[in-house]
């Protein structure tokens, strides 16, 4: 999941940023003005080891494989039962009962693998921003997740729609459905893609929340499951602290591995604003420290 709104992370107050600043992907810079950083550099990027992990382990295709597989095996179920919505009673606006069925996913690290533009970072000594993320999604190169492409295409073939509920901005619609298609992933028409920026009329948005585009989803669709890398994917975060996080879950952790299925990201999240205050406007070394702050160390 990747938000494009930058500058609403560094204004936003912990109930606006379930999802803020995070690292997606953006375009290769220019060779001639971004020389590779040196080594020394590289090796201290705080993403080396998550990207690494992400592009070369078996183990994570294995997570990604097998959560897909276990989902496509739950997915007759969902379709049988009348009452089944993976929507939380607060965002379910209108009865689900004959509403045509979908499943809602989250676009980046759930749906498409963005870890190049992440590795471009590494490289580069750089951190996200909107330009190089904007760049990145216009050349349509990520690829699909491991397993997403049997299970999206099993669920359309049993009359499933797929919504692409993303925190890409709405400018990038075309490109992210280009890419999607490219990919393999069924794409019903221009409407299944609720970007960042897509409006509910009475619904007020904070920061990149997905609350109203779930409720839209809500009102034309009886959504059987959602998919996504981060909480925020699944119900709102009212408060982005690990103790609002951890009470998210512990309502809903039934939820998982049923109506909701969580893909691995370590790459980034809004796990990581919640260890230093949500304040990215921190220096990244004060960033770093709240972090191991925050490690739980062995006496």
């Amino acid at each position: 999941m990747r938000v494009s709104l930058l500058a609403a992370c560094l204004a936003a107050s912990l109930l606006t940023l379930s999802a803020c600043k995070r690292t997606e992907p953006a375009a290769a810079p220019d060779t001639a003005a971004t020389a590779a950083t040196p080594a020394s550099a590289a090796t201290t990027h705080d993403n080396l080891n998550a990207v690494a992990w992400v592009q070369t382990s078996v183990e994570y295709r294995a997570l990604t494989t097998q959560t897909f597989r276990a989902a496509a095996d739950h997915l007759d179920a969902a379709l049988k039962e009348k009452n089944w919505d993976a929507l939380v009673p607060d965002e379910r606006g209108n009865a689900a009962t004959g509403l045509k069925p979908a499943v809602v996913m989250d676009v980046d690290e759930t749906v498409l693998d963005n870890s190049p533009y992440q590795a471009r970072l590494i490289r580069d000594g750089k951190e996200y921003d909107e330009i190089s993320w904007d760049q990145w999604v216009a050349e349509k190169k990520a690829k699909p997740l491991p397993g997403v492409v049997d299970f999206a295409k099993a669920a359309a073939a049993k009359g499933v729609t797929i919504l692409y509920i993303s925190n890409r901005a709405v400018h990038l619609k075309e490109a992210t459905l280009a890419n999607l298609r490219d990919a393999g992933l069924p794409v019903a028409d221009d409407s299944v893609f609720l970007g960042l920026g897509t409006v509910l009329q009475g619904c007020e948005q904070n920061g990149s929340e997905k609350n109203c585009r779930r409720r839209l989803a809500g009102q034309q669709y009886r959504v059987l499951m959602q998919f996504g890398d981060q909480i925020g994917d699944f119900v709102q975060v009212e408060a982005n602290t690990r103790e609002g996080r951890q009470a998210l879950f512990d309502e809903y952790d039934d939820w998982f591995g049923e109506r909701w299925w969580m893909l691995p990201n370590p790459t980034y999240g809004s796990w990581e604003p919640a260890l230093f205050n949500n304040a990215w406007d921190q220096p990244a070394a004060a960033r770093s420290q709240a972090k191991r702050d925050a490690l739980d160390y062995a006496p």
